[in-house]
């Protein structure tokens, strides 16, 4: 077995994963420490956040099962983190969405692992991209970053001991979101759909709106009993009860915005009649994701009120 770091580094860098010394980690070997510790979750489940953003670790009989694979300039670092975990070489890889902070390893992950995720995560992965932001397309990513295995609704696979289920959550953060069931360990991997430690991002270009946040969240909810732990795509795990406010939040600024907007008012109308104000949480650039909000409910106006000025 290779040493993680140097394979994830070295694939990256064109060369040859037989000519890597041998893997580092062994059986047993203590999770690093520091700012990056992994935290351990269930008796084979680690959250690891070395590489930028979150990532989890399931360790099999038959092999490391994750979920997503952090920023692309933070390889190495996720490659040092694995291989602080007693287990295999990584045998599945579930992307959650597809945005570079998220799917930053696949490239050199998809030599020896599948590329799980949902069929429109590959469409945007695979085309040229108009980004507003930037008013510039981005390009495709390469061909060995794309998801190998991909499906529309929902599945399961098992995993020696463990079941991991999955499926979509439609148009709450991208068009591809899902989320990720470690049913024995009740642990529920949700990507960026949900957002406890940055503002929520609407990623209305591809299709995300507040109701469809809002839509996603409740299913969350749903797969949830009282001992879930949710993980989010940054930020620390999340209890059912907090999901539950960060759900109730996305469902006022749905109920304070959607009348607005059909009626006309942008961002900053918005912002001014103070329709964040005294809801249970901050918000670093409360405009942007205001100007998402209004973006995405025009992108879904079929489900506003007739009335749509």
């Amino acid at each position: 077995m290779v040493d993680r770091r140097r394979f994830l580094t070295c694939t990256l860098g064109g060369l040859v994963a037989s000519t890597l010394p041998a893997r580092l980690a062994r059986a047993g070997q203590s999770p690093a420490t520091g700012s990056n510790a992994n935290q351990q979750l269930a008796d084979r489940l680690w959250l690891v956040t070395a590489g930028g953003t979150n990532v989890l670790a399931l360790v099999t009989a038959d092999g490391t099962v994750l979920v997503d694979s952090g920023r692309p300039d933070r390889v190495g670092e996720l490659g040092d983190a694995l291989s602080g975990l007693p287990g295999g070489e990584e045998r599945a890889v579930f992307n959650t969405h597809f945005h570079p902070d998220n799917t930053g390893a696949n490239e050199a992950l998809s030599k020896r692992a599948a590329i799980i995720a949902h069929e429109n995560t590959r469409l945007w992965m695979a085309t040229p991209v108009w980004t507003p932001d930037q008013d510039a397309y981005r390009p495709p990513r390469p061909t060995a970053a794309l998801p190998t295995e991909t499906f529309r609704v929902a599945g399961s696979k098992t995993f020696g001991a463990d079941t991991i289920d999955y499926g979509y959550l439609i148009e709450a953060h991208t068009s591809g979101d899902i989320y990720v069931h470690f049913r024995e360990a009740n642990v529920i991997a949700a990507g960026d759909v949900v957002s406890p430690a940055r503002d929520p991002e609407l990623d209305y270009f591809t299709g995300a709106w507040i109701g469809g946040r809002v839509d996603a969240m409740d299913r969350l909810l749903a797969l949830s009993d009282d001992r879930t732990r949710i993980v989010p795509g940054v930020g620390p795990v999340m209890t059912k009860a907090q999901l539950q406010t960060e759900r109730d939040v996305m469902k006022a600024v749905y109920d304070r915005t959607v009348d607005r907007v059909r009626e006309g008012d942008d961002a900053n109308d918005m912002f001014d009649a103070g329709v964040l104000q005294g809801l249970a949480r901050s918000w670093t650039d409360p405009r942007r994701f205001l100007y998402d909000v209004q973006k995405g409910l025009w992108a879904h106006h079929n489900k506003l009120s007739p009335n749509v000025v």
